[in-house]
């Protein structure tokens, strides 16, 4: 991938073995399972339980500001800091977290592309010695709402979506899609409320923009996936799944590897 949207976005493996321990640098991990981190963490990541730390624990939301901005000054972490986030499962919920950096307005924040797994293939150090930083200050912008759409709003829209000058992604599996299975088969406890998907709503499965090795495929591929089931950049995108996670993924792409300019999750 060559555009400077590209480049901005992600950084390499061998990138973050170079300088993972850069002053003004900070690596995190977010992992499904958030257990791996003890297991093994690239040298200078903290791990952050997606569960625990980066959800609402009263009501089904992300975090509020107040208490992400505990979070990453304890680890840190300041206004100022790239930020680069890894996971497992071809970065499924490092992606989710850097979309809620970039709700919360911090400028610079990036994907490790291939995640953990790419990491692992390759032999890196995985020291398991957990990392405490130096506690930082960090403050939060407002919320982003340009890249957040909400239940109203997408149900008051359903005729654009008819009418094609709105595109929905529907990110999970054909089987979720269609409403044979209400969670995706990895994790069958983690059930819809009910079957089927929003009328009008293209279903591109989020694992389908990652290759074998976990890492993005190609610009080319990734357009010819997206425009030919009609998701263009000149109409406005909402991707979506079940809790947001999924469909934070293929917002990435859309947005930071191909630059459409209006996606929400």
């Amino acid at each position: 991938m060559s555009s400077q949207t590209q480049i901005k976005a992600l950084v390499t493996t061998e990138w973050i073995a170079e300088h993972a321990k850069d002053s003004g640098l900070r690596v995190v991990e977010v992992d499904v399972d958030p257990t791996n981190y003890e297991k093994g963490h690239i040298d200078g990541a903290v791990g952050w339980n997606w569960k625990k730390d980066l959800q609402d624990q009263l009501a089904r939301d992300i975090a509020p500001k107040e208490a992400l901005e505990q979070l990453l000054g304890k680890s840190g972490i300041t206004p100022d800091t790239t930020i680069v986030v890894y996971g497992d499962n071809n970065n499924w919920f490092a992606a989710w977290f850097l979309w809620n950096l970039k709700y919360y307005g911090h400028k610079d924040a990036r994907l490790m592309n291939g995640g953990r797994k790419k990491w692992i293939d390759e032999d890196r150090p995985l020291p398991k010695e957990p990392v405490t930083p130096p506690v930082g200050s960090f403050t939060a912008g407002e919320p982003n709402e340009k890249l957040r759409v909400y239940y109203d709003e997408v149900r008051a829209s359903l005729p654009k979506v008819k009418a094609g000058s709105l595109k929905l992604v529907d990110v999970r599996g054909p089987k979720e899609f269609s409403g044979e299975v209400t969670a995706p088969p990895e994790y069958p406890t983690e059930h819809a409320q009910r079957g089927g998907h929003i009328p009008g709503a293209a279903n591109i499965p989020w694992a389908q923009a990652v290759n074998d090795n976990g890492t993005f495929k190609s610009r080319e591929e990734l357009e010819k996936l997206y425009t030919g089931k009609g998701v263009t950049p000149n109409f406005p995108v909402i991707t979506y799944c079940r809790i947001g996670e999924r469909s934070s993924h293929t917002w990435f792409v859309l947005r930071h590897l191909l630059g459409y300019p209006n996606v929400r999750n």
